[in-house]
Protein backbone atom coordinates (compact mmCIF):
# COMPACT_ATOMS: atom_id res chain seq x y z
CA UNK A 1 0.00 0.00 0.00
CA UNK A 2 1.27 4.11 -0.66
CA UNK A 3 1.54 4.01 3.15
CA UNK A 4 4.79 2.03 2.78
CA UNK A 5 6.45 4.19 1.10
CA UNK A 6 6.60 7.01 3.65
CA UNK A 7 9.75 8.58 4.94
CA UNK A 8 11.00 9.85 7.76
CA UNK A 9 10.43 13.54 8.83
CA UNK A 10 12.24 16.29 11.45
CA UNK A 11 10.84 18.22 14.23
CA UNK A 12 11.06 21.73 14.84
CA UNK A 13 8.14 24.03 16.42
CA UNK A 14 8.31 27.29 16.61
CA UNK A 15 5.20 29.23 18.86
CA UNK A 16 2.70 31.65 17.15
CA UNK A 17 -0.40 33.54 18.35
CA UNK A 18 -3.20 33.68 16.07
CA UNK A 19 -4.80 37.19 15.84
CA UNK A 20 -7.36 36.18 13.54
CA UNK A 21 -10.83 36.94 14.64
CA UNK A 22 -13.96 35.48 15.48
CA UNK A 23 -15.49 36.45 12.78
CA UNK A 24 -12.92 35.60 9.90
CA UNK A 25 -12.52 33.15 7.13
CA UNK A 26 -8.99 32.70 7.32
CA UNK A 27 -8.52 29.31 5.46
CA UNK A 28 -9.85 27.35 2.52
CA UNK A 29 -13.84 26.54 3.81
CA UNK A 30 -13.66 28.75 6.96
CA UNK A 31 -12.65 27.49 10.25
CA UNK A 32 -10.66 24.26 10.12
CA UNK A 33 -12.00 23.80 6.57
CA UNK A 34 -15.11 22.61 8.19
CA UNK A 35 -17.65 25.17 5.82
CA UNK A 36 -19.48 26.27 8.39
CA UNK A 37 -19.93 30.31 9.36
CA UNK A 38 -20.55 30.52 13.29
CA UNK A 39 -21.82 34.02 12.72
CA UNK A 40 -25.47 34.71 13.75
CA UNK A 41 -25.89 37.24 11.37
CA UNK A 42 -28.45 36.31 8.81
CA UNK A 43 -27.39 35.87 5.41
CA UNK A 44 -28.86 36.37 2.27
CA UNK A 45 -31.72 33.67 0.65
CA UNK A 46 -32.32 35.30 -2.63
CA UNK A 47 -29.98 37.56 -4.78
CA UNK A 48 -29.24 38.85 -8.58
CA UNK A 49 -26.80 41.48 -10.28
CA UNK A 50 -29.83 44.20 -9.12
CA UNK A 51 -30.53 42.55 -5.87
CA UNK A 52 -28.11 42.10 -2.60
CA UNK A 53 -25.00 42.36 -4.92
CA UNK A 54 -23.34 44.92 -2.54
CA UNK A 55 -20.30 45.14 -4.88
CA UNK A 56 -18.23 43.59 -7.39
CA UNK A 57 -14.64 43.77 -8.13
CA UNK A 58 -12.23 43.02 -11.19
CA UNK A 59 -9.53 40.93 -10.39
CA UNK A 60 -6.30 40.93 -12.65
CA UNK A 61 -6.38 37.32 -13.42
CA UNK A 62 -8.82 33.76 -13.94
CA UNK A 63 -8.33 31.44 -10.96
CA UNK A 64 -10.53 28.61 -8.70
CA UNK A 65 -8.63 29.54 -5.44
CA UNK A 66 -11.43 30.76 -2.88
CA UNK A 67 -11.23 34.16 -1.28
CA UNK A 68 -10.70 34.52 2.50
CA UNK A 69 -11.33 37.25 4.93
CA UNK A 70 -9.16 39.02 7.66
CA UNK A 71 -10.97 41.51 9.76
CA UNK A 72 -11.69 44.24 6.79
CA UNK A 73 -9.53 43.03 3.81
CA UNK A 74 -10.39 39.69 1.48
CA UNK A 75 -7.35 38.16 -0.22
CA UNK A 76 -8.01 35.98 -3.01
CA UNK A 77 -5.33 34.42 -5.77
CA UNK A 78 -5.05 34.87 -9.50
CA UNK A 79 -2.71 34.16 -12.96
CA UNK A 80 -2.26 36.01 -15.60
CA UNK A 81 -0.45 36.37 -18.92
CA UNK A 82 -0.69 33.25 -20.15
CA UNK A 83 -3.57 30.19 -20.26
CA UNK A 84 -6.95 30.73 -21.21
CA UNK A 85 -6.39 33.67 -23.73
CA UNK A 86 -2.84 32.50 -24.34
CA UNK A 87 0.19 34.60 -24.44
CA UNK A 88 3.96 33.19 -23.82
CA UNK A 89 4.40 30.73 -20.85
CA UNK A 90 7.30 32.70 -20.16
CA UNK A 91 4.85 35.52 -19.10
CA UNK A 92 2.59 33.44 -16.89
CA UNK A 93 2.24 35.58 -13.51
CA UNK A 94 0.59 34.64 -10.11
CA UNK A 95 -1.17 37.28 -7.99
CA UNK A 96 -2.14 37.83 -4.57
CA UNK A 97 -4.81 40.20 -4.49
CA UNK A 98 -5.85 42.00 -1.65
CA UNK A 99 -9.88 44.28 -1.39
CA UNK A 100 -11.37 46.29 0.96
CA UNK A 101 -13.99 44.42 2.30
CA UNK A 102 -16.55 47.10 2.55
CA UNK A 103 -16.09 48.98 -1.14
CA UNK A 104 -14.34 46.26 -3.45
CA UNK A 105 -11.46 48.53 -4.04
CA UNK A 106 -8.36 46.57 -4.66
CA UNK A 107 -6.10 48.18 -2.39
CA UNK A 108 -2.83 46.24 -3.75
CA UNK A 109 -1.71 43.44 -6.20
CA UNK A 110 1.26 41.47 -5.79
CA UNK A 111 2.61 39.44 -8.64
CA UNK A 112 4.96 36.82 -9.10
CA UNK A 113 6.56 35.85 -11.52
CA UNK A 114 6.40 31.98 -12.60
CA UNK A 115 9.64 29.87 -11.79
CA UNK A 116 9.89 27.68 -15.63
CA UNK A 117 9.53 24.93 -16.70
CA UNK A 118 5.67 24.86 -15.96
CA UNK A 119 3.55 22.65 -16.65
CA UNK A 120 1.93 24.18 -19.94
CA UNK A 121 -1.80 24.76 -20.84
CA UNK A 122 -2.78 21.28 -22.57
CA UNK A 123 -4.85 18.41 -21.89
CA UNK A 124 -7.29 17.64 -18.95
CA UNK A 125 -6.26 19.24 -16.08
CA UNK A 126 -4.62 22.78 -16.12
CA UNK A 127 -6.90 24.03 -18.58
CA UNK A 128 -9.49 23.08 -15.87
CA UNK A 129 -8.40 24.57 -13.17
CA UNK A 130 -5.53 26.68 -13.91
CA UNK A 131 -2.36 27.84 -11.96
CA UNK A 132 -4.46 29.60 -8.82
CA UNK A 133 -5.86 26.31 -7.17
CA UNK A 134 -4.81 27.22 -3.92
CA UNK A 135 -6.87 29.29 -1.45
CA UNK A 136 -4.26 31.38 0.75
CA UNK A 137 -4.47 30.82 4.67
CA UNK A 138 -3.66 34.01 7.31
CA UNK A 139 -2.72 33.96 11.05
CA UNK A 140 -4.22 37.36 11.18
CA UNK A 141 -0.90 39.69 10.80
CA UNK A 142 -0.03 38.10 7.61
CA UNK A 143 -1.03 36.21 4.63
CA UNK A 144 0.68 32.63 2.78
CA UNK A 145 0.30 31.86 -0.69
CA UNK A 146 1.21 28.95 -2.17
CA UNK A 147 1.75 28.73 -5.72
CA UNK A 148 2.97 25.88 -7.05
CA UNK A 149 6.50 25.07 -8.43
CA UNK A 150 6.74 28.85 -7.84
CA UNK A 151 6.83 28.30 -4.07
CA UNK A 152 5.05 29.81 -1.07
CA UNK A 153 5.05 33.20 -0.19
CA UNK A 154 4.45 35.07 2.91
CA UNK A 155 3.09 38.87 2.48
CA UNK A 156 2.38 41.45 5.29
CA UNK A 157 -1.59 42.89 5.35
CA UNK A 158 0.01 46.03 3.57
CA UNK A 159 1.46 43.56 0.75
CA UNK A 160 5.19 43.90 2.02
CA UNK A 161 6.84 39.87 0.82
CA UNK A 162 8.64 38.46 4.12
CA UNK A 163 9.88 35.45 2.32
CA UNK A 164 9.51 33.10 -0.56
CA UNK A 165 10.31 29.29 -0.23
CA UNK A 166 10.41 26.75 -2.87
CA UNK A 167 8.28 23.43 -2.02
CA UNK A 168 9.85 21.45 -5.21
CA UNK A 169 9.76 22.13 -9.01
CA UNK A 170 8.83 18.68 -10.20
CA UNK A 171 5.24 17.57 -12.59
CA UNK A 172 2.70 14.92 -11.58
CA UNK A 173 2.60 12.24 -14.20
CA UNK A 174 -0.64 13.30 -15.96
CA UNK A 175 0.55 17.35 -15.56
CA UNK A 176 -2.45 18.57 -14.00
CA UNK A 177 -1.19 20.74 -11.61
CA UNK A 178 -1.56 21.01 -7.67
CA UNK A 179 -3.92 22.49 -6.09
CA UNK A 180 -4.09 21.68 -1.76
CA UNK A 181 -4.05 24.80 0.09
CA UNK A 182 -1.56 25.43 2.96
CA UNK A 183 -2.86 25.56 6.41
CA UNK A 184 -1.17 27.02 9.68
CA UNK A 185 -0.41 25.28 13.17
CA UNK A 186 2.09 25.99 16.14
CA UNK A 187 3.79 28.56 13.91
CA UNK A 188 4.28 26.38 10.99
CA UNK A 189 2.50 27.06 7.35
CA UNK A 190 2.02 23.26 6.43
CA UNK A 191 1.65 22.61 2.61
CA UNK A 192 0.45 19.43 0.34
CA UNK A 193 3.83 19.85 -2.35
CA UNK A 194 2.02 17.02 -4.19
CA UNK A 195 2.92 17.30 -7.77
CA UNK A 196 5.88 19.43 -6.56
CA UNK A 197 7.70 17.38 -4.59
CA UNK A 198 4.71 14.36 -3.59
CA UNK A 199 6.07 15.72 -0.09
CA UNK A 200 3.93 17.57 3.03
CA UNK A 201 5.98 20.27 4.32
CA UNK A 202 5.85 22.55 7.31
CA UNK A 203 7.90 26.00 6.85
CA UNK A 204 8.07 28.40 9.85
CA UNK A 205 5.86 31.13 9.23
CA UNK A 206 8.21 33.61 10.15
CA UNK A 207 10.94 33.15 8.47
CA UNK A 208 10.14 30.44 5.39
CA UNK A 209 13.05 27.95 7.03
CA UNK A 210 11.56 24.14 6.74
CA UNK A 211 10.48 22.62 9.72
CA UNK A 212 10.17 19.33 8.21
CA UNK A 213 9.24 17.19 5.32
CA UNK A 214 7.52 14.10 4.86
CA UNK A 215 7.71 12.24 1.29
CA UNK A 216 5.25 9.89 0.51
CA UNK A 217 4.76 8.54 -3.30
CA UNK A 218 1.19 7.63 -2.33
CA UNK A 219 0.86 12.05 -2.20
CA UNK A 220 1.16 12.48 -5.89
CA UNK A 221 -2.71 12.06 -6.96
CA UNK A 222 -3.69 14.40 -3.64
CA UNK A 223 -5.68 17.83 -4.37
CA UNK A 224 -7.38 17.96 -0.99
CA UNK A 225 -6.51 20.29 1.73
CA UNK A 226 -5.67 18.78 5.29
CA UNK A 227 -7.09 19.36 8.50
CA UNK A 228 -6.61 19.91 12.31
CA UNK A 229 -8.00 17.20 14.39
CA UNK A 230 -7.72 17.14 18.22
CA UNK A 231 -7.82 13.94 19.80
CA UNK A 232 -7.29 14.83 23.51
CA UNK A 233 -5.61 17.62 25.82
CA UNK A 234 -2.25 16.16 25.07
CA UNK A 235 -2.65 15.05 21.31
CA UNK A 236 -3.73 16.76 17.87
CA UNK A 237 -3.53 15.01 14.57
CA UNK A 238 -2.47 16.11 10.62
CA UNK A 239 -5.21 14.40 8.47
CA UNK A 240 -5.19 14.09 4.63
CA UNK A 241 -7.19 11.96 2.54
CA UNK A 242 -5.22 9.89 -0.28
CA UNK A 243 -6.01 7.46 -2.83
CA UNK A 244 -7.43 4.50 -1.05
CA UNK A 245 -6.63 5.52 2.71
CA UNK A 246 -7.13 8.59 5.65
CA UNK A 247 -3.50 9.21 6.84
CA UNK A 248 -2.97 10.99 10.42
CA UNK A 249 -0.07 12.49 10.66
CA UNK A 250 2.45 14.31 13.98
CA UNK A 251 2.03 17.74 12.89
CA UNK A 252 5.19 18.56 14.68
CA UNK A 253 7.35 15.96 13.00
CA UNK A 254 5.22 15.18 9.73
CA UNK A 255 5.80 11.25 11.02
CA UNK A 256 2.50 8.88 10.51
CA UNK A 257 0.51 7.99 13.33
CA UNK A 258 -1.93 6.05 11.77
CA UNK A 259 -4.09 5.26 8.61
CA UNK A 260 -7.67 3.57 7.51
CA UNK A 261 -8.15 2.26 4.67
CA UNK A 262 -11.53 3.55 2.78
CA UNK A 263 -13.58 3.29 -0.21
CA UNK A 264 -11.59 5.51 -2.75
CA UNK A 265 -10.05 5.80 -6.21
CA UNK A 266 -6.55 6.21 -7.49
CA UNK A 267 -7.08 9.89 -6.90
CA UNK A 268 -8.01 12.17 -4.36
CA UNK A 269 -9.30 15.29 -5.37
CA UNK A 270 -11.73 16.71 -2.38
CA UNK A 271 -10.87 16.88 1.40
CA UNK A 272 -11.66 15.45 4.46
CA UNK A 273 -13.38 17.06 7.25
CA UNK A 274 -14.32 16.66 11.20
CA UNK A 275 -16.65 16.95 13.60
CA UNK A 276 -14.79 16.22 16.57
CA UNK A 277 -12.47 13.25 16.22
CA UNK A 278 -14.50 11.62 13.40
CA UNK A 279 -13.39 12.23 9.73
CA UNK A 280 -15.72 12.25 6.89
CA UNK A 281 -14.23 11.14 3.38
CA UNK A 282 -16.43 11.44 -0.06
CA UNK A 283 -14.80 10.65 -2.99
CA UNK A 284 -15.76 10.63 -6.86
CA UNK A 285 -13.81 8.62 -9.94
CA UNK A 286 -14.88 4.84 -8.64
CA UNK A 287 -14.40 5.68 -4.67
CA UNK A 288 -17.05 6.03 -1.99
CA UNK A 289 -17.80 7.18 1.46
CA UNK A 290 -16.61 6.57 4.60
CA UNK A 291 -16.47 8.12 8.35
CA UNK A 292 -13.29 6.84 10.67
CA UNK A 293 -12.65 7.93 14.25
CA UNK A 294 -9.31 9.52 14.15
CA UNK A 295 -6.03 8.88 16.86
CA UNK A 296 -4.34 5.39 17.70
CA UNK A 297 -1.49 3.83 16.23
CA UNK A 298 -1.07 1.94 13.05
CA UNK A 299 -3.62 0.46 10.97
CA UNK A 300 -7.01 1.52 12.16
CA UNK A 301 -9.31 0.20 9.52
CA UNK A 302 -11.12 -2.51 11.68
CA UNK A 303 -10.86 -0.44 15.04
CA UNK A 304 -11.86 3.02 13.56
CA UNK A 305 -13.90 2.87 11.26
CA UNK A 306 -17.56 4.40 11.78
CA UNK A 307 -19.40 3.03 8.67
CA UNK A 308 -18.65 3.12 4.55
CA UNK A 309 -20.44 3.50 1.83
CA UNK A 310 -21.00 3.93 -2.09
CA UNK A 311 -21.37 8.00 -1.88
CA UNK A 312 -19.65 10.16 -3.89
CA UNK A 313 -19.33 13.74 -4.73
CA UNK A 314 -16.82 14.11 -7.93
CA UNK A 315 -14.70 17.46 -6.48
CA UNK A 316 -16.38 18.87 -3.79
CA UNK A 317 -15.62 18.37 -0.16
CA UNK A 318 -18.82 17.43 2.04
CA UNK A 319 -20.25 19.27 5.13
CA UNK A 320 -21.40 18.23 8.61
CA UNK A 321 -24.01 19.65 10.31
CA UNK A 322 -26.37 19.01 13.15
CA UNK A 323 -25.22 15.10 12.60
CA UNK A 324 -26.04 15.66 8.88
CA UNK A 325 -24.06 14.96 6.25
CA UNK A 326 -23.90 17.24 2.87
CA UNK A 327 -22.63 16.38 -0.61
CA UNK A 328 -23.45 17.40 -4.02
CA UNK A 329 -22.23 15.45 -7.50
CA UNK A 330 -23.47 17.71 -10.81
CA UNK A 331 -27.37 18.56 -9.91
CA UNK A 332 -27.94 16.19 -7.38
CA UNK A 333 -27.38 16.59 -3.65
CA UNK A 334 -27.45 13.26 -1.22
CA UNK A 335 -27.93 13.86 2.80
CA UNK A 336 -26.42 11.10 5.27
CA UNK A 337 -26.94 10.51 8.78
CA UNK A 338 -23.38 11.36 9.96
CA UNK A 339 -23.57 8.73 12.80
CA UNK A 340 -24.40 5.98 10.80
CA UNK A 341 -24.28 6.64 7.29
CA UNK A 342 -27.75 5.81 6.08
CA UNK A 343 -29.31 7.83 3.43
CA UNK A 344 -31.77 11.12 4.67
CA UNK A 345 -32.76 12.59 1.37
CA UNK A 346 -31.58 12.59 -1.88
CA UNK A 347 -32.96 15.66 -3.85
CA UNK A 348 -32.29 17.15 -7.19
CA UNK A 349 -31.44 20.77 -7.52
CA UNK A 350 -34.24 22.47 -9.90
CA UNK A 351 -33.31 25.65 -12.15
CA UNK A 352 -30.04 27.19 -12.86
CA UNK A 353 -27.68 26.52 -15.52
CA UNK A 354 -25.01 23.85 -16.40
CA UNK A 355 -23.02 26.27 -18.81
CA UNK A 356 -25.07 29.67 -19.58
CA UNK A 357 -24.16 32.46 -18.12
CA UNK A 358 -20.52 30.91 -17.31
CA UNK A 359 -18.89 27.38 -17.31
CA UNK A 360 -16.54 27.21 -20.07
CA UNK A 361 -14.67 30.45 -21.78
CA UNK A 362 -15.83 31.57 -25.42
CA UNK A 363 -12.72 30.07 -26.91
CA UNK A 364 -14.48 26.74 -25.63
CA UNK A 365 -11.19 26.55 -23.30
CA UNK A 366 -11.57 25.52 -19.69
CA UNK A 367 -10.90 27.50 -16.42
CA UNK A 368 -12.85 26.93 -13.67
CA UNK A 369 -16.33 25.82 -15.86
CA UNK A 370 -16.29 22.69 -13.56
CA UNK A 371 -18.04 22.08 -10.35
CA UNK A 372 -15.22 22.76 -7.95
CA UNK A 373 -16.71 24.41 -4.99
CA UNK A 374 -17.66 22.75 -1.79
CA UNK A 375 -20.99 23.62 -0.06
CA UNK A 376 -20.94 25.91 2.83
CA UNK A 377 -23.14 26.63 6.00
CA UNK A 378 -24.18 29.71 7.48
CA UNK A 379 -27.66 30.70 9.26
CA UNK A 380 -29.24 27.23 8.53
CA UNK A 381 -28.65 27.15 5.26
CA UNK A 382 -26.75 25.46 2.70
CA UNK A 383 -25.23 27.07 -0.41
CA UNK A 384 -23.64 25.46 -3.22
CA UNK A 385 -22.23 27.30 -6.15
CA UNK A 386 -22.20 25.61 -10.01
CA UNK A 387 -19.06 26.58 -12.48
CA UNK A 388 -21.75 28.54 -14.22
CA UNK A 389 -22.60 30.82 -11.61
CA UNK A 390 -25.36 29.12 -10.14
CA UNK A 391 -25.65 29.67 -6.42
CA UNK A 392 -28.31 27.15 -4.44
CA UNK A 393 -29.68 27.69 -1.27
CA UNK A 394 -31.22 25.13 0.52
CA UNK A 395 -32.55 24.72 3.79
CA UNK A 396 -30.43 22.16 5.89
CA UNK A 397 -32.34 19.61 7.63
CA UNK A 398 -33.92 16.36 7.15
CA UNK A 399 -35.62 16.92 3.96
CA UNK A 400 -35.05 18.01 0.55
CA UNK A 401 -36.02 21.62 0.45
CA UNK A 402 -34.18 24.16 -2.04
CA UNK A 403 -34.89 27.66 -1.04
CA UNK A 404 -33.35 29.67 -4.15
CA UNK A 405 -31.21 29.41 -7.18
CA UNK A 406 -29.09 32.73 -7.26
CA UNK A 407 -26.68 34.28 -9.98
CA UNK A 408 -24.60 37.35 -9.56
CA UNK A 409 -24.28 38.38 -13.26
CA UNK A 410 -25.56 37.70 -16.59
CA UNK A 411 -21.88 37.53 -18.22
CA UNK A 412 -20.63 34.44 -19.12
CA UNK A 413 -18.05 33.80 -16.19
CA UNK A 414 -16.64 30.84 -14.42
CA UNK A 415 -17.03 29.88 -10.86
CA UNK A 416 -14.84 27.32 -9.62
CA UNK A 417 -14.19 29.01 -5.51
CA UNK A 418 -16.32 27.99 -2.71
CA UNK A 419 -17.53 30.85 -1.13
CA UNK A 420 -16.11 32.94 2.41
CA UNK A 421 -18.71 33.80 4.76
CA UNK A 422 -18.44 36.31 7.52
CA UNK A 423 -20.70 38.17 9.54
CA UNK A 424 -23.80 37.80 7.05
CA UNK A 425 -21.79 38.37 3.29
CA UNK A 426 -20.93 36.28 1.13
CA UNK A 427 -18.02 36.79 -1.18
CA UNK A 428 -17.84 34.85 -4.39
CA UNK A 429 -14.96 34.46 -7.32
CA UNK A 430 -15.08 34.07 -10.72
CA UNK A 431 -12.77 34.26 -13.25
CA UNK A 432 -13.42 37.54 -13.94
CA UNK A 433 -14.54 39.18 -10.56
CA UNK A 434 -14.40 39.09 -6.57
CA UNK A 435 -18.45 40.24 -5.68
CA UNK A 436 -19.96 40.41 -2.38
CA UNK A 437 -23.28 39.15 -0.99
CA UNK A 438 -25.14 41.13 1.33
CA UNK A 439 -28.76 42.15 2.87
CA UNK A 440 -27.42 44.93 4.83
CA UNK A 441 -26.46 48.26 3.50
CA UNK A 442 -22.72 49.18 2.59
Amino acid sequence: MVRSRILCGMALVFGLTSLVSAGDWPRFRGPNGSGISSDVVPTPVEWSPDKNVRWKAPLPGAGVSSPIVVGDRIFVTCYSGYGRDFGEIEDLKRHLVCVDRSSGKILWDKAVDAVLPEDSYRGMGIPAHGYASHTPVSDGKRVFAFFGKSGVLAFDLNGKQLWHKSVGTESDRRRWGSASSPILHEGNVIVVASAESEAIVALDSETGKESWRQEAAGLANVWGTPLMVKIDDERTDLVLGVPYEIWGFNPDSGKLRWYSEIPAGDQYSSSVVAVQDVIYSIEGRGGGSAAVRAGGKGDVTKSHTVWSGADSSRFGTPVVYEDRLYFFSGSVVGCNNAKTGKKVFQGRLEGGSSSGGGGRSRSGRGGGGSDYSSPVIADGKIYFVQGSGSCFVLKAGDKFEQLAVNSVTTDRESFGATPAISNGEIFLRSDKHLYCVSTTEK
